[in-house]
């Protein structure tokens, strides 16, 4: 957000700050009182005083709260208006290793999509087999498959006499792409963020049509975190969290 200029440019009443940023007063109060903003002055009245760094730091928050998240956006300024500098620091770096991670996941479902095209699809109709076929049709140990169901890369089901898993036609094309996945070196965790982007896509074609959406997400949050590190940054240079 992009504030408007204050008629006042020094003691500033909640509304100001509010009007500013198309807030409402009340919200500007609960931000004081969640630590969000730092604690304003009293006047001999009971009135709460802002000033400019309770300015700057309304829009530091406001800010981070799309790259980050309200909880970590609140968790951030907090942390910086206890003074307590590196904790605000570590909570940054975990969003941005939770965005690569993310990028790392999309590379993945990339990288799969013409596996996935080129994985023959199993009819609907064919019976369900049993955790011996299906490691026998990848040369993998039964131990692997009960591996990758632990991991949640599948979820076969369970006979109702015997609990024995089953494995439909889609949880053997969902082990096929896992399988070719870990040959190319890919974690558990991003194959698992790949099958599930399958399933919810309901197949290759669908999925190929939702990566360039996918990229220009991750891209929109990685702009959002530098415009909030940005306005943090301005917050810290007026003197927030070293007194």
């Amino acid at each position: 957000m992009t504030p408007t200029k204050p008629s006042n440019p020094g003691v500033r009443r909640p509304v100001d700050l509010a009007r500013a940023y198309g807030l409402s007063a009340q919200a500007v109060r609960n931000y004081e009182r969640d630590g969000v903003l730092p604690l304003a002055q009293r006047s001999p009245s009971g009135y709460r005083r802002f000033t400019e760094a309770h300015a700057l730091a309304l829009g530091a928050y406001l800010a981070l709260i799309p790259g980050h998240g309200y909880a970590a956006g609140g968790e951030i300024m907090r942390a910086v208006n206890r003074g307590e500098i590196d904790t605000a620091l570590r909570v940054i770096d975990r969003g941005h290793a939770l965005l690569q991670r993310d990028r790392e996941t999309l590379d993945a479902v990339e990288a799969a999509v013409p596996l996935l095209v080129g994985i023959e699809r199993e009819p609907q109709g064919r019976s369900a087999v049993p955790i011996s076929a299906l490691a026998h049709r990848l040369g993998v140990r039964p131990a692997t498959l009960r591996k990758w169901e632990r991991a949640g890369l599948l979820q076969p089901a369970r006979d109702s006499a015997t609990r024995h898993r089953l494995y439909s036609p889609d949880d053997v094309r969902d082990a096929e792409l896992a399988h070719l996945l870990r040959r190319g070196g890919y974690r558990l965790d991003h194959i698992a963020g790949v099958l599930g982007q399958v399933r919810d896509a309901g197949g290759a074609e669908p999925l190929a049509a939702s990566l360039r959406q996918w990229r220009h997400r991750l891209t929109v949050r990685g702009q959002a975190m530098l415009n909030g590190a940005a306005r943090l940054s301005e917050y810290l240079d007026s003197g927030a969290g070293t007194g």
